[in-house]
């Protein structure tokens, strides 16, 4: 047995429990107000600080570029402890956040803190921190990888090699920080105040030969992290795998980004681009956990992949084609260069584009990049199959191409109870279902992999897939509605059949003999007429009450085919005939119902006769009231009581289900409710029209 504890309070009367989620809301506050200070700072050392001198020299670049991007990973933090005060994730981008903000702010003091002249008070620690702690920039990253989306390790063995991986980028970083330097560098007009090996230890001197080793441990722990995040990818389902996409996207920029650095001379822009390539992880990462569904991020992802590929090809080109005119025409000015480069790159973007968007979009997405085709080759495949498991058959198969999956199931339930099933590929070990409706009804379910390299679906993914079981749920109404309309066929020549059968041996073996025993009782009476009158006078008499019988049961015959009374007295004056005969009181309300067909008026009156039937033998009730009322082309029948209603977990009985059946048959529905006062009310609407039009 298991107990829920909830607060009916506010969650401020709970110190227990939110106390730790408050602490890490306040401290990205704190973390985000200390930053946004340092950048300040920084800056303002940067503009006022010389452009020459041993201090630029040492700290070559402005840190506010640095100190902005620690600023933006402590906003990071901030959002996510915002969204979630209990998401480690948050607390683990703090001390990042600052290792950049100071690391910044030290590199902009060193540039105004050491002069020729000497330095200012703590110039040594600036410089420490700025030569040292880059160190902790990949340690850094990758602890965020390790703990990406969740802000946990992986469990089990893997985590354990990810806490052990980290424990040696940690030992690495530490030996930087802490290990002397045995080089010093080449500075003009250093002044001897300036210490290079500031709080580092001296015992450490001779661990200057690790330094390959350290590297060593920093690479090897890195590369773990991005493999323990391509595992967390592959073992992510549902908003993980959507949140797993965003640091795909972020690696993916990334490497389009530096491929870009090492191919153009950025000049002094190069500190900003790798500020901004350290940071976009960080942000996408935050996106990812904060709302990662934002924007459709597989078509994110098949945009940059588009633009990172036509922009690398075009560039392939360019340099093709120039090194191909150089070596027929010689050097190429500048203007002749742009002019080449201007005329292949328009030729050459257009086809790029689209041939690499198709191909792009068919790796990432499927083939449901491109919905009209689609939902066009799946429309022209049902046309051309008939038989309804080839049509559930050929759902299954687009459904799969559509979205890169391996297996798809279409399930439809038949009228009989049993199951038709239409499969593509294996099935894997987990599935998910989505129902399959027709008209508000469950007709059957789409079954699909719960994991898997597709199984998060996007909004715009939602569309397509609900266009396609729309599909689905065609081909399965139309696969039920065959199976429907050949038992209808069996059941109404099964009944056709027997219904002759039974009228046959009516008049076979009772009208047919009582006829002939007429006869013989007649000619009897005719041979006695002379000789005793008063015999053939008893004799006739007898005969007149056989024939009696016989009119009897030729009614019986006639009013189990229709109601005598319909045709006597019209179905209003029928139903208040049957009205009059219950044990009960029972009320007749009806208008002028107008012409009606023989078939409706049948199914009307047997539905009155059942319901009536039902409230006397099980509502216990005191009174009845029916109702027939004529609404365009409907007849609505409805038989209410007073009685002790129906049960939830009772099933419908022969009447219940014989009064559905008589309305189905005419193309019409039946409600049965019972409501708040009491009793239960039978609802029963018929169309009027039969084939097509209203009347006999």
């Amino acid at each position: 047995m298991s107990t829920t504890i909830t607060s009916e309070g506010p969650a401020s009367t709970m110190p227990g429990l939110r106390r730790a989620p408050r602490a890490a809301y306040v401290a990205a506050w704190l973390t985000a107000v200390a930053s946004l200070l340092l950048v300040a700072a920084s800056l303002v050392l940067d503009v006022t600080g010389p452009d020459h001198g041993p201090g630029a020299d040492l700290a070559e670049g402005y840190g506010v570029t640095y100190a902005v991007g620690g600023l933006a990973i402590a906003l990071c933090a901030l959002l996510v402890t915002r969204d979630d005060p209990r998401q480690r994730f948050g607390w683990a981008l703090l001390p990042i956040a600052a290792v950049w903000v100071l690391d910044g702010f030290s590199q902009s003091y060193v540039r105004v803190s050491i002069s020729a002249d000497g330095i200012d008070p703590g110039a040594n620690l600036a410089l420490w921190f700025l030569n040292r702690f880059g160190s902790v920039l990949p340690l850094s990253i990758a602890l965020l990888l390790l703990i990406f989306p969740t802000g946990r390790f992986l469990p089990g063995w893997l985590g354990r090699l990810g806490i052990a991986a980290l424990g040696g980028m940690v030992v690495a970083a530490a030996l930087v920080v802490l290990t002397p330097a045995t080089n010093a560098p080449d500075v003009a007009h250093l002044p001897p105040e300036v210490d290079l090996n500031y709080l580092t230890l001296s015992p450490l001197a001779s661990a200057d030969g690790l330094r390959p080793v350290t590297g060593v441990l920093t690479i090897a722990g890195f590369l773990f992290a991005m493999v323990s995040a391509v595992l967390r990818y592959r073992r992510s389902t549902a908003a993980d795998r959507d949140r797993m996409r965003w640091l795909i996207w972020a690696v993916l920029v990334m490497a389009l980004t530096l491929t870009a650095v090492g191919l153009l001379d950025l000049g002094s822009a190069v500190d900003a681009v790798i500020v901004a390539v350290a940071v976009l992880p960080v942000a996408a990462m935050t996106v990812g956990v904060v709302r990662p569904t934002v924007v459709p991020v597989e078509d994110l992802l098949v945009r940059t992949l588009v633009l990172g590929a036509v922009a690398l090809s075009l560039l392939g080109v360019d340099l093709l084609v120039v090194a191909l005119l150089s070596h027929a025409l010689g050097d190429l000015g500048q203007r002749q260069l742009v002019t080449v480069v201007l005329l292949v790159t328009a030729l050459a973007y257009g086809p790029l584009r689209q041939r690499l968007s198709r191909l792009v979009q068919g790796w990432v997405l499927g083939s449901r990049g491109n919905r009209y085709d689609v939902m066009a080759g799946l429309a022209a495949s049902l046309e051309s199959i008939e038989d309804g498991p080839a049509q559930l058959a050929a759902v299954a198969q687009a459904v799969a191409d559509a979205f890169g999956i391996g297996y798809v199931a279409v399930e439809v339930d038949r009228p009989g109870g049993e199951r038709l099933t239409a499969t593509y590929g294996d099935r894997p070990t987990q599935t998910r279902m989505l129902p399959i409706t027709y008209r508000e009804a469950e007709v059957g379910r789409l079954v699909l992999p719960a994991r898997g390299m597709r199984s998060r679906l996007s909004s715009r993914d939602e569309k397509l897939l609900g266009d396609l079981v729309r599909q689905a749920a065609t081909a399965a109404r139309t696969s039920r509605l065959a199976d429907e309309l050949q038992a209808i066929r069996e059941r109404l020549v099964t009944t056709r059949e027997e219904e002759r059968r039974r009228i046959r041996r009516d008049l076979h073996d009772g009208l047919g003999p009582a006829m002939a025993g007429v006869v013989y009782q007649l000619e009897t009476a005719r041979l006695l007429v002379s000789s005793d009158p008063d015999g053939a006078t008893a004799q006739i008499d007898t005969v007149r009450d056989h024939v009696q019988e016989i009119v009897a049961d030729v009614r019986r015959l006639v009013h189990e085919l229709r109601p005598p009374a319909l045709d006597d007295r019209g179905l209003v004056g029928a139903v208040r005939q049957l009205a009059e005969h219950q044990q009960l009181p029972v009320s007749v309300e009806a208008a002028d119902l107008g012409t009606l067909s023989a078939a409706v008026e049948v199914a009307a009156y047997r539905i009155v006769a059942e319901s009536l039937t039902n409230v006397a033998r099980h509502a216990q009730a005191g009174s009845a009231r029916v109702r027939l009322e004529r609404t365009g082309t409907e007849l609505v029948v409805e038989i209410a009581d007073d009685g002790v209603g129906i049960g939830a977990d009772v099933q419908a009985g022969v009447g219940l289900l014989s009064v559905r059946e008589r309305a189905a048959e005419l193309g019409g529905h039946t409600e049965v409710s019972c409501p708040p006062s009491g009793g239960t009310v039978v609802r029963a609407v018929l169309p009027l029209g039969v084939n097509g039009k209203d009347g006999a």
